[in-house]
Parts: structure tokens; C-alpha cells; sequence
């Protein structure tokens, strides 16, 4: 049994090692990245995100295909549940702990579209049954971070200093009669050089958590648009032309 416990917790150690390596590795190399994020592919292009946000410090995109019509999907991921996922339920408690954050009481929304627009994103722009973009300004090194949504005119316009522009998508793009390719993207910019420095510091240290989520969301959301699309089949939504976008 000794030989066992012994065995068991050297495993362990070297296990956490291995992870503590890997973390601090990651962190040193998203720290030397930052300010120069990967362009999209053009497969990934947005003109719409390029709106509110061309330039910026940080990306990340992931997308995901799924055997149901974009417009199922884009419903799907709007109403996903991310706090249903242990993981991030998870991340969430230990960014409250790493930073203090006071615990939020507030009895929310689970879709996650409504969800953030409870705690101050804000809607700027939309087209329905395929793509929204949200957008707040932020310090999200705060310990009690607080969002701030603007109209879309003066989201481009802010630049109020210490504080970081942040817009996000998600993006169902038709791939045939009933398949889609899902997509979601995040951008930020911070407004000045010192935000920019608070921020590089958070990021390089914290977004390993919101990557980890946004890559965990991806099979639940698939799983769930398919369920839709096999249980209540619907004429797919015809993506409206490039002229018809606001």
C-alpha cells in the first residue's frame, strides 16, 4: 500500500510539473505575441467585426462544422449554457479566487446571448439567423470587472484612456442544404499605452481559461443544433446579401 501511495503521488507531482511547465510556457509565449495576433484566414474574414474593430491586440477564432442548418446553429449558440459546463463553472471559480472577485448573486439568464447582456454587453450589429456582434468596453484586470456596451458609433470612437475595447462574434455560415460551419471570434484593443501594458499582463496570464472555454463549448453547442435539427426541422434561413447587411 506505501508503495502505491508512494508511487501515486510521485506520478501526481510529476504530473503538476508537467502542467506548471506547460502553463509557464504558454504564458511567456502569449506574452511575446501580444500585439501581433494571427490575420484570419479567408475563410474566416468578417467584414462585419472589421467594422467595429480592424486593428487590434489579441484574436482568437475557433469554429466547428455542424450537420444542421446555419440558422439552427446560430439559434443553438446564442442560447448555449455555458455555465452547464464543469469546466468553465470551474475557470470562473478560480478567476473569483485568483482575484478576489466578489461572488455574483444576481440570478442570470443561462442563454448566453442574454446572459452578457445582463452584466453590460451590448448588441452591435446583427444579422438574424447568422451572425452577432457584442461589444463593451472594459478593465478587465479588475477584480470586480464591469461592462460597459456603447452604441455602435461610439464603440468605434472610444478612446477613453486605460480601458480595452473587446468585440466578439458568433457566426454560422451555410455549408450546403442542412450543414454549417460555426465561427466565433474575439478581438481586443486596449485604448493607451498603460491599459495596454495591464491588459498584456492579464491576458498572458488568464486567457489560457477563456480559450479553454470557448474550445469546450464547441462539441456541446454541435450536439445540441444537430438535436434541434433532427427534432423540429425548419426551412433554412437564406443568408441575406452583402448589400442587405447593416
Amino acid at each position: 500500500m506505501n508503495r502505491i501511495l508512494r508511487a501515486t503521488l510521485t506520478s501526481t507531482i510529476g504530473l503538476m510539473a508537467v502542467a506548471s511547465g506547460a502553463y509557464a510556457g504558454y504564458v511567456g509565449l502569449t506574452w511575446l505575441r501580444y500585439g501581433n495576433p494571427a490575420r484570419p484566414r479567408p475563410d474566416d474574414a468578417d467584414p462585419l467585426l472589421d467594422r467595429f474593430l480592424p486593428v487590434y491586440d489579441v484574436a482568437e477564432r475557433h469554429d466547428i462544422d455542424v450537420a444542421a442548418p446555419a440558422d439552427v446553429t446560430f439559434a443553438a449558440a446564442c442560447e448555449q449554457d455555458l455555465m452547464a459546463l464543469p469546466l468553465a463553472r470551474a475557470i470562473f471559480t478560480a478567476r473569483e479566487i485568483l482575484l478576489g472577485t466578489e461572488r455574483d448573486v444576481t440570478i442570470r439568464p443561462r442563454g448566453l446571448v442574454a446572459l452578457t447582456k445582463s452584466i453590460g454587453w451590448g448588441v452591435l450589429a446583427e444579422i438574424p439567423g447568422q451572425e452577432i456582434v457584442m461589444g463593451a468596453v472594459t478593465q478587465p484586470w479588475r477584480a470586480n470587472v464591469v461592462f460597459r456596451s456603447l452604441p455602435p458609433g461610439e464603440f468605434v470612437q472610444f478612446d477613453e484612456p486605460d480601458y480595452v475595447k473587446i468585440v466578439w462574434t458568433l457566426r454560422a455560415d451555410t455549408n450546403g442544404a442542412a450543414a454549417s460551419m460555426f465561427r466565433t471570434e474575439t478581438r481586443a484593443r486596449a485604448t493607451n499605452r498603460e491599459a495596454g501594458f495591464k491588459f498584456r499582463r492579464y491576458w498572458a496570464f488568464l486567457s489560457p481559461g477563456i480559450i479553454l472555454i470557448r474550445r469546450a463549448s464547441l462539441k456541446p453547442l454541435r450536439t445540441e443544433a444537430e438535436r434541434r435539427a433532427r427534432s423540429e426541422p425548419r426551412v433554412p434561413v437564406a443568408p441575406r446579401a452583402a448589400a442587405e447587411r447593416p
